[in-house]
């Protein structure tokens, strides 16, 4: 397809008043198709038809994981770049868009209070675990020592667990993925991540031992407080080498 056809593909699925507030709403943040319902008011089936229209065209990215699906805006591309222009033209004052930003407010709340559970629930193992290692702090000052003098434009954390990595790593990066195999721990990284400084990092179902990515798809990796865990490091080794 051509740039041309492409923008006008984009222009025409766009041109809907809640398309546009939906493209507003997953420029910054990972959503649900029910936490999309909620925040717009209106059915499932006509926000999932929005939603198809949206992805169809390139404008939107849809990744399931389990029975959910996430959407946002795309990672990169033309896409990215088509809706980055139509929401500069979106007036901040309409009111619309307020109520939406609001309501996303509540959503978040909800999430951070789902998330508290989770992180209640599991925190005397992560007490217990942080005891038998070197200080966060020192860690995360010789991180970010050691990619200060890097230029990484896309950056992998495996098993990112709470995020935390890609928190500490999101403005020395163009782009931030962390994958996790515990569904519960990625909530609470989405949570995280919510801050508009990490608006570049996503978080994602996946298995470490073979990692839904094409080879060289990243300029640098990071497995903290992961290898101990596994049964054969060796093949996390070699996957983290070949993405």
């Amino acid at each position: 397809v051509s740039l041309l056809d492409f923008v006008l593909q984009g222009l025409r699925a766009a041109a809907e008043s809640t398309r546009l507030r939906v493209l507003a709403l997953c420029a910054q943040n990972e959503l649900t198709v029910t936490e999309l319902t909620e925040i717009l008011g209106q059915s499932q089936p006509r926000v999932s038809h929005h939603l198809k229209q949206l992805c169809d065209a390139e404008l939107l990215e849809r990744r399931q994981e389990g029975t959910w699906a996430f959407y946002r805006m795309r990672s990169d591309g033309r896409g990215r770049e088509l809706v980055g222009t139509l929401l500069m033209l979106l007036p901040e004052n309409d009111e619309a868009l307020m109520l939406d930003r609001e309501r996303l407010g509540e959503v978040k709340r909800a999430r951070a209070v789902e998330a508290q559970r989770i992180f209640a629930e599991n925190a005397p193992r992560w007490d217990e675990l942080r005891k038998l290692y070197v200080p966060e702090y020192e860690v995360e000052l010789a991180l970010k020592g050691l990619f200060s003098d890097l230029r990484v434009n896309d950056f992998l954390d495996i098993g990112t667990g709470t995020g935390r990595i890609l928190n500490l790593m999101a403005d020395s990066i163009q782009r931030g993925v962390g994958i996790d195999l515990s569904r519960a721990m990625l909530a609470v990284a989405r949570v995280n991540l919510q801050r508009p400084g990490a608006s570049n990092c996503q978080v994602r179902h996946g298995d470490m031992y073979k990692m839904p990515f094409a080879a060289k798809s990243f300029d640098a990796v990071s497995i903290h407080m992961v290898l101990h865990y596994s049964d054969d490091p060796a093949t996390v080794l070699t996957e983290a080498g070949r993405v």
